[in-house]
């Protein structure tokens, strides 16, 4: 791993890292993720645990889906959007587009903040329960209900996107308009390197 970078194991925030399962749009592990661990730069870590304290009172923790994505990751993602469409994965991910149009959409970029180490997937779940909090829709659904402020959501939906995305500015990230789960560092270390170091 590079210096600079660790596992996002902190005390109180819990993972899935998508991509490393055949849980995601791809329907199988992605390029790059050898284990299912979620990987971030130092000050991504730190920022992480300031996000971890503020969404505590609120009676939420954070599920981390993604960090630090190696861009051999995002190749593949690329060369994917190119392939014929199988439908495997069309209904739960892109039920309104064809996978060719996840980049023009802005759901999909070959260039990655990911990549940089500092951007992070996530959701809240509750601490007396421990299920994921409800959210109007699932972790890649590339479709405008996951936009912030999209109409079609439930107001508990809508209240749980606004609780995350106040918990994640407080702590110095800035949201990504398309996608209520994607959070990126404000003062990322590293604005402009893209890693490929796998997830070993």
């Amino acid at each position: 791993m590079n210096a600079g970078f660790g596992y996002v194991d902190l005390p109180g925030i819990r993972w899935d890292a998508k991509y490393a399962t055949w849980d995601n749009f791809l329907g199988k592990p992605a390029d790059g993720y050898l284990v299912n661990r979620i990987v971030g730069t130092r000050a991504l870590c730190a920022a992480l645990e300031t996000a971890r304290d503020k969404a505590a009172p609120r009676g939420f923790g954070l599920l981390l889906w993604d960090g630090y994505r190696p861009q051999r990751a995002v190749d593949n993602f690329l060369r994917w959007s190119t392939e014929p469409e199988d439908g495997r994965t069309k209904a739960r991910h892109y039920p309104n587009i064809e996978r060719s149009q996840m980049i023009s959409e802005g759901y999909v970029a070959a260039k990655s903040g990911h990549s940089r180490g500092s951007t992070v997937d996530l959701t809240l779940y509750s601490l007396a329960t421990g299920e994921l909090a409800p959210m109007g829709g699932d972790h890649d659904l590339m479709d405008p209900i996951s936009h912030h402020g999209a109409a079609g959501v439930t107001e508990v939906e809508a209240q749980n996107r606004r609780h995350l995305c106040s918990v994640m500015e407080a702590a110095g990230f800035s949201r990504c308009e398309h996608e209520w789960w994607h959070y990126t560092l404000r003062d990322e270390p590293y604005p402009d390197t893209y890693f490929d170091f796998p997830i070993a």
